[in-house]
């Protein structure tokens, strides 16, 4: 057993979530494992695929297969343009069990309380729930209902989870897959643009600031000319993810090995 714990937190921000899947390609290549995974919207899905044992090209493949960000499905008397219980039976078929306590790394899915307006996370409990209601994207897809509480994307009040992981992990890498992209004044023509800018720049910066938080960041900056939902794309992102981390490696490695020269104990709080 190694002498300290890796946490992974995975941001959201749709298809540019497929980054993600580059990173844990090159982590397996380089044999290191999170121990904890923490995520919201895609970073949830994602997280929650390598959870359950997964492998990176599983995951992509998936992805690929999924239809996860497909129009298809129209939401009929919800708000919302697609329904995400549509796909509840599709994404069951990924997982053995549907449990968070049946995955073989500890996860914890963020998600939004559409009611009472604040984060809720998940860690125990039914899996696949909760997967879709942190990827329930405002007006795009409709509020997930569990137990009679609605739910919508993560992302909304906490784009990029890490607190879950602050005192159980002794090394964070966060995988922040959502920059701002530059954006001329004269491009902000209506009040749909000026209200989904300002969106984009309150989930940016709440984000930014949780930055120090972790040991090591991963951002790959050119995800900025990438569409939420553009899933022609999926293997541009993937690639872009992996290269990104390629990049990064020779210094986590370090990082990794520093602690593991001080000997770090594991926290003896439970997980």
């Amino acid at each position: 057993m190694k002498p300290y714990k890796i946490g992974l937190a995975l941001s959201g921000g749709g298809v540019k979530g497929v980054a993600h899947i580059g990173v844990l390609k090159v982590l397996e290549e380089h044999n290191i494992f999170p121990d904890c995974v923490s995520g919201s919207s895609a970073g949830a899905m994602v997280g929650a695929l390598y959870a359950s044992g997964k492998k990176a090209d599983e995951i992509f493949e998936i992805f690929q297969k999924a239809s996860i960000f497909s129009f298809s499905n129209f939401a009929f008397g919800k708000p919302g343009l697609i329904d995400l219980e549509r796909f509840k039976s599709q994404f069951e078929t990924f997982f053995e069990v549907d449990s968070f306590e049946s995955l073989s790394t500890k996860l914890f899915i963020n998600t939004t309380d559409l009611v009472k307006g604040r984060t809720k996370v998940f860690k125990k409990g039914p899996l696949v729930d909760t997967i879709l209601a942190s990827s329930a994207f405002p007006l795009v897809f409709s509020p997930y209902n569990i137990n009679g509480t609605l739910y919508v994307d993560g992302g909304v009040v906490n784009n990029f989870p890490v607190e879950p992981l602050v005192a159980k992990c002794d090394y964070i890498l966060g995988v922040y897959v959502d920059p701002l992209k530059p954006i001329e004044a004269s491009k902000l023509t209506n009040s749909f643009k000026v209200l989904d800018r300002v969106y984009q720049i309150t989930t940016r910066y709440t984000s930014l600031q949780k930055f120090d938080k972790c040991n090591h960041i991963i951002l790959p900056q050119k995800l900025e000319h990438y569409g939420t939902f553009d899933m022609k794309k999926a293997k541009e992102i993937f690639d872009l993810g992996y290269e990104e981390a390629q990049k990064h490696i020779p210094v986590i490695l370090t990082e990794l090995e520093n602690i593991k020269s001080k000997n770090l104990p594991t926290e003896q709080n439970s997980l």
